[in-house]
């Protein structure tokens, strides 16, 4: 999680593949704004008390911070949120980074097809507040400033019909703390229930690597369709 004229140039270039203007708010109030819009993530229909959800992480082009989010929903009960970093001012490279995890969760009570579309705006890093917590000197020998102990190693593979298999791993020197996947439809609107049916996920962890094979059907032939695995990663500061 740790994190001019050639400027204009690279936004106008970034600024083809937003998502249409006023669609979603995540340029809301700021000046400068690159969108990067997110698939449509599958939410498992989990109906028991532990729902675990489903996690999809989104990145800003290099040199730039996470300013705003917004997300779609095909259903009202589906509960989104992300982790932020501590610090003050709450604000772009204090609150976030380059990168955002969006974790939704279906709380309804009966069967349907929810996902979520993430949504994230960009702003130039040297525009946003100044990183995370810092290391200080602690005033007490059992208290200490909440740090950044996990890192996410992620990858997203795209699916084709048949199967394919993706892998994230932590770095020599780092742990593996908890993993996950999910599988995500870059269609204009939802993908249909069948769609997101077509798609079936086997995850597996040994030693510090988290693995998925996934199994697709002819519901991801003609779109662009992925599977993101994620491992969390201990050893950080």
């Amino acid at each position: 999680m740790k994190r001019a004229l050639v400027l204009c140039v690279a936004l106008g270039a970034l600024a083809a593949t937003a998502a249409p203007a006023g669609a979603t708010n995540e340029c809301r109030g700021l000046p400068v704004c690159v969108r990067v819009p997110g698939p449509w993530v599958v939410v498992p229909v989990e109906l028991n008390n532990v729902r675990a959800g489903a996690q999809f992480q989104l990145s800003c082009p290099r040199g730039f911070l996470v300013g705003g989010l917004d997300a779609e929903l095909s259903d009202r009960a589906i509960d989104l949120s992300f982790p932020g970093l501590l610090g003050s001012p709450v604000g772009p490279g204090t609150t976030t980074s380059r990168s955002v995890l969006f974790r939704g969760v279906y709380t309804g009570s009966s069967a349907r097809n929810p996902v979520f579309r993430p949504h994230i705006g960009c702003l130039p890093a040297s525009g946003g507040g100044g990183g995370p917590v810092p290391y200080r000197r602690v005033q007490s020998l059992h208290s200490f400033p909440p740090g950044q102990p996990t890192v996410r190693r992620v990858r997203s593979v795209r699916l084709r019909v048949g199967s394919v298999r993706a892998v994230a791993a932590c770095l020599a020197g780092e742990r593996l703390i908890s993993g996950w996947h999910s599988v995500g439809f870059y269609t204009a609107s939802a993908p249909s229930a069948a769609r997101a049916r077509s798609v079936s996920v086997t995850q597996s962890a040994r030693g510090n690597r988290v693995e998925v094979r996934a199994r697709s059907g002819a519901g991801v032939t003609g779109v662009r369709a992925v599977v993101q695995v994620g491992a969390v990663c201990g050893g950080g500061s």
